[in-house]
């Protein structure tokens, strides 16, 4: 396998772009994946990456190495830990990449089983962890708003851990006409209301609503929501992070399902 140390070299400066531009990323219809927990995630959910990239120093990691040899159809790209280094989006890569197929969008289904919705949800972080705690909880659809920062962008797909490859996520979508066609129960949060998720019905076919960080789920879907509804908070705070508030709200579903034998 021949090691790649210039920057000239033409297959590095494609990657370097495409690492450093979502438009370079929209316009091929590529994504990265970054670290080996990532990439064998996706070789065993979805299959063969396009391209894998590894570091000099990755080449002697023995997870690395298994994930190589389980893709032998693929040659992989090898370059020196200062190119890798420049390349990876961590402070400390584990020396591997895959560049992926970016699913296509996919059109909103007529009618959804029980899925989250999120309304502009802006940090990568925040809607990592959240489509990370959907996969958890055993739900499979999750539709976002027009202005949800975008699922596939590399911090997403970090703090996801691997939950993209067992979701179904729909961007872009009108929330307010899904809400309006959905035959269950619509569930949003907000801090200020004064029904506590604990006390709320949450099995059966459910939407969680989640909204932005800073603003909340907004006065038009709140009002298209069934109910509305807070996670109490007995300390001296006003509000929690949007990632934590929809781990608690999946997971109290999680204990109603089986408390109710329906899980």
């Amino acid at each position: 396998m021949k090691l790649v140390t210039s920057a000239e070299n033409p297959h590095f400066k494609a990657l370097l772009k495409l690492m450093q531009s979502s438009r370079e990323r929209s316009k091929q219809g590529l994504s990265l994946l970054d670290g080996a927990h990532l990439v064998a995630a996706y070789r065993d959910h979805v299959g063969r990456p396009e391209q894998l990239v590894v570091s000099k120093s990755g080449l002697e990691n023995n997870e690395i190495n298994n994930i190589i040899n389980g893709l032998e159809s693929i040659s992989p790209l090898a370059l020196s830990d200062e190119l890798f280094h420049r390349l990876s989006s961590v402070s400390t890569p584990t020396g591997v990449i895959a560049v992926v197929k970016t699913p296509r969008l996919a059109p909103v289904p007529d009618d959804p089983g029980p899925c989250v919705m999120l309304e502009g949800i802006q940090d990568p972080g925040n809607l990592g962890s959240i489509l990370r705690s959907t996969a958890a909880a055993g739900i499979t659809q999750v539709f976002l708003s027009q202005d949800c920062v975008h699922s596939w962008s590399p911090r997403v797909l970090r703090a996801g851990m691997g939950a993209h490859f067992i979701l179904r996520i729909y961007e872009k979508v009108d929330l307010a006409a899904l809400i309006g066609t959905f035959s269950g129960r619509v569930i949003a949060t907000s801090h200020r209301s004064p029904h506590a998720v604990f006390d709320t019905d949450l099995t059966g076919k459910v939407a969680l609503l989640f909204g932005n960080e800073g603003t909340g789920v907004t006065p038009e879907l709140l009002a298209a929501a069934r109910v509305v509804v807070a996670v109490p908070m007995p300390g001296k705070t006003e509000s929690l992070n949007a990632a934590a508030a929809a781990a608690i709200c999946l997971f109290e579903r999680v204990r109603q399902m089986r408390e109710s034998g329906k899980q």
